[in-house]
Formats: C-alpha cells, sequence, structure tokens
C-alpha cells in the first residue's frame, strides 16, 4: 500500500501550521506546535462553552460525557481500557500525583535514571525527603551502544529496598528510546512498581498498555499529538487506584456522579478549569492520521494506518537529519538508530567542558543570527544540541544547520579554543 499525503505536498505540510516560516523550528519535542484546525476546533469549543457556561462546564450537566468520549479517544489510541486512564494537565503533574500518593516509609528507596527529566526527578526527590525515603540515581551512560547498557544500569540500581521505579520512554535530554517492556519485567521481578514517563511517546511511538504491564504511565498530549497545550493522562492499573490522589483535591473525594469510577471522579472535576485542550484532542488526532493515510481513506477519521505512517516518516528524518549533523561534525552517532524516535541528541565536540552560560550564548545566536529554534542543552560535561522532526519539518532545514555549524566562524572558533 503506497501511503501519501492527501491533499498537499510533503514540502507545503508546514502551512498547516502558524510556526513562523522564517524560524526553522526543529523543537516540536519542548512544546509541541498545534495545526490551525486544532487551534480551530479549541477555539469554537471555548465558544460553546461562554454561550453557555453552565450547561457546559458544571460536570452535573453536560461536562462529563464530553470527557469520556475524548478518553475513549485516547484509550483506543493507547490500547487500554479507559476505565484505566483519567487527565492531567501534563505528565509532570501525571508524576506527581502518583509519587505523592504512593506509601512510602522510612528506609525505602525510589529509583530514577540520569535521563529522567528534571521537573519529575524533581517531584520524585520531595515526595522521597518528606517520607523519609531515599532517591538512588541509575547512571545510564551517553553516548549509548546498546540496550542492554541500560538494563545493566537498572539492574545495578534495584535494591530490596527498593519500592518504585521512574523511568522515561523517551528521554528528554538525549532522545533515547528506552526498553521499557523489558524494564518492567525486571522491576516486577524484583516486586518493584514501575512508573512511565511516556512524555513523548502518544505520537511518536505506538504503544500497547495493556499487555506492556506497568503499574503507571503518564504522557502529554500536547508534544507529538499536537494537541493544546495543557493536556495530558495518566494510566494506573486497576489494583493501585484507589491511593492515588490528584494534586488537587476537589469535589470528586466525596461527591457521588462525578464519575463512573473513583479513579474518573477524583481527576475529572478538579475546579474550574478550561476543558477545551482536552476536546480538541481528537481533531489533532485525526488531522496528523490523516497526513499520510491511503487515499482510499480519505474521510474515515482517525486512520491508525495513517497515523502509523507518520511515525514512521518522523523517524525516518530525525535519523536522516541527524546523519547529515554527524557527518559535518564528524561526530560518532551517541545512539543506536534502533533506539532512535523521532527525537535526537547529538554531542558537537567544540562545545565539551563549556559553562551553561556559554551554552546559552550559543543558542541565542543560532536563535537570533542564524532563525534556528532547538534546545543547546549539557549531558554530563559535553555540550549538544537537540533535533526533533514533525510533519512540517524537512530535510533541507537539518542540512542547513549543519552547514552553519561548520561554517559559522565564531562557533568554530569556540569549537576550536574549548577541544
Amino acid at each position: 500500500m503506497k501511503l501519501t499525503p492527501l491533499a498537499v505536498d510533503e514540502h507545503s505540510l508546514g502551512e498547516h501550521w502558524l510556526l513562523r516560516p522564517d524560524v526553522d523550528f526543529l523543537n516540536h519535542g519542548s512544546f509541541g506546535a498545534s495545526p490551525k484546525c486544532v487551534l480551530e476546533a479549541q477555539r469554537e469549543w471555548s465558544e460553546r462553552l461562554e454561550r453557555e457556561p453552565i450547561e457546559f462546564l458544571a460536570p452535573e450537566r453536560t461536562l462529563l460525557p464530553k470527557l469520556d468520549e475524548v478518553r475513549d479517544v485516547v484509550a483506543m489510541q493507547m490500547q487500554a481500557s479507559s476505565r484505566d486512564l483519567v487527565f492531567v494537565r501534563n505528565a509532570t503533574e501525571g508524576v506527581n500525583a502518583v509519587i505523592r500518593s504512593l506509601p512510602l516509609q522510612e528506609g525505602d528507596e525510589v529509583l530514577i535514571t540520569n535521563h529522567g527529566y528534571n521537573a519529575c526527578n524533581n517531584a520524585v526527590r520531595h515526595a522521597a525527603k518528606l517520607a523519609g525515603a531515599d532517591v538512588v540515581v541509575a547512571d545510564i551512560p551517553f553516548p549509548i551502544r546498546g540496550s542492554d547498557e541500560v538494563m545493566d544500569a537498572i539492574a545495578a540500581a534495584l535494591s530490596p529496598k527498593t519500592r518504585w521505579l521512574l523511568v522515561d520512554h523517551v528521554t528528554s535530554p538525549t532522545g533515547i528510546v528506552m526498553p521499557v517492556a523489558e524494564i518492567v519485567r525486571l522491576a516486577h521481578s524484583r516486586g518493584v512498581r514501575v512508573m512511565i514517563d511516556g512524555a513523548h511517546e502518544p505520537g511518536m511511538l505506538s504503544v500497547d498498555l495493556s499487555s506492556l504491564g506497568a503499574d503507571y504511565y503518564t504522557a502529554n498530549h500536547h508534544k507529538w499529538w499536537c494537541g493544546p497545550k495543557v493536556s495530558g493522562f495518566l494510566f494506573a492499573r486497576e489494583e493501585w487506584q484507589s491511593d492515588i490522589q490528584p494534586t488537587v483535591i476537589s469535589h470528586g473525594a466525596n461527591t457521588e456522579g462525578l464519575g463512573d469510577t473513583p479513579f474518573h471522579a477524583n481527576f475529572n472535576w478538579p475546579g474550574t478549569f478550561d476543558p477545551s485542550p482536552l476536546l480538541a484532542l481528537p481533531t489533532a488526532i485525526k488531522f496528523l492520521s490523516g497526513l499520510f493515510a491511503d487515499s482510499n481513506d480519505e474521510g474515515a477519521g482517525i486512520n491508525t494506518v495513517g497515523m502509523r505512517a507518520l511515525m514512521q516518516r518522523n523517524h525516518r528524518l530525525v535519523v536522516a537529519g541527524r546523519s547529515r549533523l554527524l557527518d559535518r561534525l564528524d561526530v560518532d552517532a551517541p545512539v543506536p538508530e534502533s533506539m532512535l524516535g523521532s527525537l535526537a541528541t547529538i554531542p558537537v565536540p567544540g562545545w565539551r567542558d563549556l559553562t551553561d552560560e556559554q551554552l546559552g550564548e550559543i543558542a541565542k545566536r543560532l536563535r537570533g543570527e542564524h532563525r534556528f529554534e532547538f534546545p543547546v542543552l549539557r549531558v554530563g560535561n559535553q555540550g549538544c544540541l537537540r533535533i526533533s522532526a514533525q510533519a512540517y519539518n524537512s530535510i533541507e532545514q537539518y542540512e542547513r544547520l549543519a552547514d552553519v555549524l561548520a561554517t559559522d566562524q565564531s562557533l568554530a572558533a569556540r569549537r576550536g579554543s574549548q577541544s
């Protein structure tokens, strides 16, 4: 089956977004970017709310069925039961809700990794401190040769005191796709619960939550699904749901009728909030799934084959873009291609041992003078850049970046002075 864009050629897909045409936006991984049709759907939902604020927003009126419809869409995409999913503002909130609800005791250990998202690691450290528990960090190398190095690092950090493990599905600073199924099996063999921070996963990778076996899984809708900002989900296995309290305790704690289950009721109504980012999510998923769907499936709604084709296209694009950069910088691949999704981090030789201030100045130059948007960050003592690939990106953008890094004299001098 040949997969082609339905209405536009690949180089014109950027027209569906509001992104500035004079900036090469290679940073979808940070906050995502919503297509115009998604923003329009969100605006329509907001206008409906304002026309009938009580009828629309009051949970005892018509809001909950709307949330349930979105929940069903998310559950279908993640191959999970909708009974096991609740909505959160973002993956960081999902991690906070779980770690702050755990019955940790003094002397317990919780395990994180050195590739984890800083905000979530901070939440773990805070909860552990309150409980008198200890935080252990699994030291996963970067560059990395394969998933065995991940498994060895986590196995070495587990102990009889370990109660809970947080691991990213796709690491934010380094773009590594972790072997989460193997990690879950290893942790469960030691009696350790596992939470997966899947902030980047929906829309980047295909996952079957029903078979993965993770105790908890949280993710963002606003990244690779391109939903409006402030939208995510939290999955929990049924046996743990009664223990989890949301970060905002509200009416659901003692009011009937706010959800089909206590788990739903606790999270459905945090108080007055804007549900339009959630309600516009199905529009985003349908739009993305149609970009590379077979022409025979036009108008068929959310297209699983089309979504998979988009994920594969974005993976191929980031691999190709990374290859151009590695070649021009004369750097070996820091992560095997098989451990990449549509996010990749590249060490820049001359940026080794630079201070955060120096890396910040480089980022400003790349943005201000060369019109690139992507993170410049430190991994250990190595300065790196991180690129993303989404439908609106093209190989020419990565080629231009490679040219700039190879020819900009100030960057070249900075590299030489630090070598």
